[in-house]
């Protein structure tokens, strides 16, 4: 539709303004107005004064019973998506988080550590757990977790230059580098 209200046919070829859809008004058609609930995407074409009267007439929920607008309402909630209980996922499966601390009990935690745990075979390996005051079996999160804890405790900064501090700190980053090689953290 052109911004003077005529509209173009296919064809470019120009047939005038729409005229308003109300009975018995000749007036050029500028607004649109669903059709109804069920097919909001068709229209009706109506002037200024008879869209205002469609909308201030419109009631999207008429026709339906309180239990029928409260259903409509919920789902809509959650844009119209399917949607079950947490710790769930679609059919009812349990929901399978990761829980590196224990904090849940039951499967899910012994499924996720077991794929966790760094494979201590090489000696470079264990002596960088040694440095690291960890002992075997480590998790990925757990290496993680534990050289922030030394790098906080270590730093230069924080120990006003002190050599011995920064020497364990060396130590402490190459021990990560060798773990970080054994399994990508």
């Amino acid at each position: 539709m052109k911004a003077d209200g005529n509209v173009s046919v296919e064809l470019g070829v120009e047939c005038g303004p729409r005229i308003c859809a109300a009975p018995g008004c000749d007036e050029p058609a500028q607004y649109r107005a669903p059709r109804s609930r069920e097919r909001l995407s068709e229209y009706i074409w109506l002037c200024l004064e008879h869209v205002r009267a469609y909308n201030k007439a419109w009631n999207y929920y008429a026709g339906m019973s309180v239990a029928e607008i409260e259903a409509h309402c919920r789902a809509d909630t959650t844009w119209r998506r399917p949607s079950w209980p947490f710790g769930t996922t679609g059919a009812g499966a349990r929901f399978d988080a990761r829980d590196p601390f224990g904090l849940f009990p039951g499967e899910p935690r012994a499924a996720h550590d077991a794929g966790d745990r760094l494979a201590l075979t090489d000696p470079a390996e264990k002596r960088a757990l040694d440095v690291m005051n960890l002992s075997p079996p480590v998790t990925a999160d757990l290496v993680k977790l534990r050289y922030k804890e030394l790098v906080k405790q270590l730093h230069p900064d924080v120990n006003g230059g002190d050599k011995r501090a920064e020497e364990r700190l060396k130590l402490v980053n190459d021990a990560y580098r060798t773990l970080s090689a054994a399994r990508s953290l």
